[in-house]
């Protein structure tokens, strides 16, 4: 990939985020549980040259399930068989950093990037949901200040795991019977305030020297995590304004900690419903709204994650940008709803329902539904602005979107020189033109961040 062309990372999320596209004719409301069904998908991805798959994961079931899917496969399982279904894709799970443990999670990315010759990325989450405290044998769900400072050190530990072999650690002299350098492999003996590690690995460092790590969160303490140690940061915009100020916030952010801001990506992460044109794009977004819960149930929903009453305003009443509270809920399941929502309302007042209408029914992430031309007309527009470094790429009805943006969408990218039209030589890092960090002397401890 060109310095003049974006990434695509594609996200494999079944049904889709209308959560509920299940319930249409010809949808089968057991494909999330179906391999065969996300090997399709992950195959159609590859062949358009897509950088990389995507699979959100949590650690609870949600509440959601009495309407369409919570949760599902785990996300590194179903990515790990993908990988030998493909050859060039990325592969990139979510984990949590507060229901994992940092060596055996370090252990198994090492080993996917070595059997996938450098494919592996890591979506780091610190968890919202506090239902998953009960599934660890926790008392009690860590607050975010905790949640955080853990991450942070959780991080500092897997990469300094990831690079404690040299290069040239194995030698493997059949002449001497030498197959190791064990001056070379070094232990990183880390005593934390949440983990004690003494390492290292017991495989060498991978193609990637470490994989690609991914991160999303808009509050500070998850900006400076993404600052500190992300690769790539999954973001969402529903403003050209909004999205190019948080990129050159993180690109500034990531220079105060001593790295170059193009070692950085930007991911907008927006929805696409792909029509194979206007008229038939309009036909399937009414029938996947006809899906969704009444629009009183989603506006008192959208309400209270803005941190008002859940019956403040009715659906058709117009909201401006002074109704909202002046800071979010910092115990708000999504901080980014409530700073995008401020960025559409900035630009002009909204009813709740022209504010729903932004997004797939209940979500963080702005929908654009339009032919193929209108889709990649706007990833055009907003790259060139400076909103995005590429974009993740979700689906409103993922057994056809994905296919129709990879078949119909990505051509058009192609033929005006955004996307690439091969797979680029390397790694994912190589193709995500992102740096290959350097090793770490042994028994070298960084400090680690308040967060």
């Amino acid at each position: 990939m060109s310095s003049d062309q974006f990434h695509l990372n594609f996200s494999l999320m079944s049904p889709g985020h209308y959560r509920a596209a299940w319930r249409l004719a010809d949808a089968d409301p057991h494909a999330y549980l179906d391999v065969e069904h996300y090997v399709r998908l992950a195959k159609l991805a590859e062949e358009a040259g897509i950088d990389a798959v995507f699979q959100g994961d949590s650690p609870a079931r949600g509440p959601e399930i009495a309407a369409g899917t919570s949760g599902g496969l785990d996300g590194f399982t179903l990515l790990a068989v993908i990988a030998g279904a493909t050859e060039r894709i990325g592969l990139l799970p979510t984990v949590s950093t507060t229901y994992s443990t940092p060596y055996s999670l370090a252990r198994r990315f090492q080993s996917l990037d070595h059997l996938t010759k450098g494919r592996a990325a890591l979506n780091v989450v610190t968890t919202g949901n506090p239902a998953a405290a009960a599934n660890f044998g926790v008392s009690a769900h860590p607050d975010r200040d905790a949640r955080y400072r853990r991450a942070h050190e959780f991080l500092e530990v897997i990469t300094r795991l990831w690079e404690a072999w040299e290069p040239g650690a194995i030698i493997a002299d059949k002449a001497t019977g030498q197959f190791g350098d064990p001056s070379r492999i070094h232990a990183i003996d880390h005593h934390g305030e949440f983990f004690d590690v003494a390492g290292p690995l017991p495989v060498p460092t991978s193609p990637q020297v470490r994989p690609v790590i991914s991160q999303a969160g808009e509050t500070p303490a998850g900006l400076e995590l993404a600052a500190r140690y992300a690769d790539v940061v999954f973001a969402a915009g529903h403003t050209v304004a909004k999205a190019k100020a948080s990129r050159d916030d993180i690109r500034a952010r990531a220079q105060s900690h001593g790295r170059d801001a193009d070692s950085i990506k930007y991911s907008l992460g927006l929805i696409v419903l792909v029509g194979t044109d206007e008229e038939d794009a309009k036909r399937r977004h009414d029938e996947l709204n006809a899906t969704l819960p009444p629009i009183e149930y989603i506006v008192s929903a959208v309400l209270s994650a803005l941190g008002l009453p859940a019956d403040a305003f009715c659906p058709d009443d117009v909201i401006r940008l002074e109704d909202l509270p002046t800071e979010p809920n910092l115990n708000a399941f999504s901080i980014g709803m409530y700073n995008n929502t401020r960025a559409v309302l900035a630009e002009g007042a909204r009813t709740l329902r022209e504010l729903v209408a932004h997004t797939a029914g209940i979500g963080t992430h702005r929908l654009v539904v339009g032919s193929p031309e209108r889709i990649a007309d706007d990833l055009e527009s907003w790259w060139r602005q400076g909103a995005a470094d590429g974009f993740t790429v979700m689906f409103a009805d993922t057994r056809i979107d994905l296919e129709r943006f990879a078949t119909l969408v990505v051509p058009i990218l192609k033929e005006r020189g955004l996307f690439h039209r091969e797979y680029p030589e390397g790694t994912l890092r190589d193709r995500l033109r992102l740096p290959v960090p350097g090793l770490q002397p042994a028994g070298r401890r960084l400090a680690v961040s308040p967060a």
